[in-house]
């Protein structure tokens, strides 16, 4: 009897469905209900009664609610999404900055590793309580002084006659380091894995050819780790457009709750939905081609 054997590209796509297998079995047992009544809520009316509630066929009535009506969703929708795009590209630079400074051999270096981690630990919203409440400290106590070093920066930077859209620019991005820094945890241990994933012996061999550190890099580092740093960069943008300071966010619930109804707040998340499968899908085809796979 002639014993059936599989390609190794059949072998490859059925490792492949095995990887996936425990999420397509979770998301059919507790996750395809809700995610196909959604659908039906956002194409609904939906009014609340003794029995519970019932559901008034509209068409695509709420999305043009949405998008025509209402008169915050487009202006907060548009300055979500650029502001999120400004703000990933800087956390990837800054995670990837920070695994190669920990990727070297100094004392204490557990200990760093543990406090670029540490806001993950405790969860975006308690460290988001308590870097709000050390804000209005130590405001407080600056005025109290009589220091204000923001404004004696500004101060600096008017009189040196530098342009104000630099000097704004300069201060967003002052305000936006602690945000970098709290969501840089997981980006930094990914890039640090794949760091210490490539062989030593590529950079002897390359340091032997005569190759500098700058050329070692874009022939050995960038390659062997562009698969990871294509999953952080989805990553980076799912929990950017998912973070709980997201404006959008509180918009919609609060459109479900005290504003338009449940269906238009529905119609809303299904919006904020597809944009992002558009950039998701925009960031494959343009990442997809640059990453390099060992064979």
């Amino acid at each position: 009897m002639r014993r059936f054997k599989l390609s190794l590209r059949a072998q490859k796509a059925l490792l492949g469905v095995l990887f996936t297998l425990p999420f397509i079995l979770g998301f059919a047992a507790f996750l395809a209900y809700p995610f196909f009544q959604s659908v039906i809520f956002s194409l609904s009316k939906l009014s609340i009664v003794s029995t519970g509630y019932e559901l008034d066929f509209v068409g695509l009535d709420n999305y043009r609610h949405a998008l025509l009506v209402d008169p915050r969703f487009r202006q907060v929708f548009v300055e979500t999404v650029v502001g999120m795009a400004a703000r990933i590209p800087v956390i990837l630079i800054f995670s990837f900055f920070a695994a190669n400074l920990l990727n070297q051999r100094f004392r204490g270096r557990m200990l760093a590793r543990v406090v670029f981690f540490l806001p993950v630990i405790m969860g975006a919203e308690i460290s988001l309580k308590m870097q709000q409440a050390d804000y209005m400290q130590q405001a407080v106590s600056f005025s109290e002084s009589g220091l204000l070093p923001l404004s004696v920066l500004q101060e600096l930077l008017l009189s040196l006659k530098l342009p104000l859209a630099f000097i704004n620019f300069i201060f967003a991005a002052i305000n936006e380091i602690p945000l970098i820094i709290r969501s840089s945890g997981i980006q930094i241990l990914i890039f640090l894995a794949a760091l210490q994933s490539i062989p030593k012996s590529l950079y002897e061999a390359a340091h032997m050819e005569g190759a500098t550190a700058w050329e070692a890099f874009w022939k050995i580092t960038f390659p062997l780790i562009s698969p990871l740093m294509l999953v952080n960069v989805v990553y980076t943008i799912v929990d950017s457009f998912t973070a709980p300071d997201n404006a959008l966010l509180e918009l919609i619930q609060n459109a479900a709750w005290t504003g338009a109804g449940f269906g238009v707040s529905t119609a809303m998340s299904w919006i904020y939905f597809a944009a992002i499968l558009g950039i998701l899908a925009v960031t494959f085809i343009l990442l997809g081609r640059e990453v390099h796979y060992e064979s």
